[in-house]
């Protein structure tokens, strides 16, 4: 069973406070989203999760086992992958090359034919299967986004944090992501989403974490968060009635969905 225990995580930098005592369990294979306003410090917290830095305060364990002491690449061997909001593809590799890496990364001593019927198969799920001889630096960006979900793929995490995997794709292809989120975890994955997209990733989320000025002040079902008065009041500023906050942030009006 996947086992996530972020205990009491704070992180300052220098006299700036990022984050202040989150706390938060996954059990399971659970498709978190994690939202909050510019600056709530959800950047600062999946960098933490995946050992890019270290907390100032407090232990991540996953599976058992202390990560936040890790290096990036050792989080990844113990079983937590992420994309970036900013795509990484190797330029100047081909697409199937850009996913050999992270098994070859993985299997050191294995060799690149060994994994080649597993990339093939992923690219034909992510629909990219005829851009396999094409160089990185020539996709698209949301095909960058496609060909960072199947090195995740590659890698066969339990644990998959996306960042902003839906900004400024066309929506074919945030069909095809949502897909490839819905599928990896109905086949035993647990998700941690960090999406400005609010009307996608309420439909999408299981449970929703809120982040505000570094402090979780939400932790709960879609339909509860909604009507959360701390959450409401941390994207208006004020205190409204819940009617405002999906006119404004949800996407429930005509129309496109704002960010938030």
């Amino acid at each position: 069973m996947i086992e996530l225990d972020v205990n009491n995580i704070s992180k300052n930098f220098g006299g700036l406070q990022a984050l202040n005592s989150v706390t938060f369990q996954i059990r399971g294979p659970e498709l978190v989203g994690l939202i909050g306003p510019n600056g709530a410090g959800k950047t600062t917290l999946t960098n933490i999760l995946d050992g890019a830095i270290k907390p100032s305060r407090g232990t991540v364990y996953l599976n058992s086992r202390r990560i936040d002491t890790l290096p990036p690449y050792q989080v990844a061997r113990c079983g937590l992958g992420r994309t970036f909001q900013v795509t990484r593809a190797f330029r100047r590799m081909t697409v199937l090359e850009n996913l050999m890496v992270p098994a070859l990364a993985m299997h050191p001593t294995a060799r690149q034919r060994d994994f080649r019927d597993k990339a093939m198969t992923v690219l034909e799920f992510l629909t990219i299967e005829h851009l396999a001889n094409d160089y990185g630096r020539s996709l698209s960006g949301g095909q960058q986004k496609l060909l960072e979900l199947g090195r995740l793929l590659m890698l066969d995490p339990d644990i998959i944090i996306l960042d902003e995997p839906f900004a400024g794709v066309h929506p074919k292809l945030m069909e095809i992501i949502y897909e490839y989120i819905t599928t990896v975890n109905a086949q035993g994955k647990a998700f941690i989403i960090i999406s400005h997209d609010m009307d996608t990733i309420f439909t999408l989320s299981q449970r929703l974490l809120v982040l505000n000025f570094g402090e979780l002040i939400a932790d709960g079902a879609p339909d509860v968060v909604r009507h959360d008065p701390a959450v409401i009041e941390a994207y208006l500023g004020e205190e409204e009635p819940p009617e405002a906050m999906e006119e404004t942030y949800l996407g429930k009006t005509e129309g496109d969905s704002k960010d938030a």
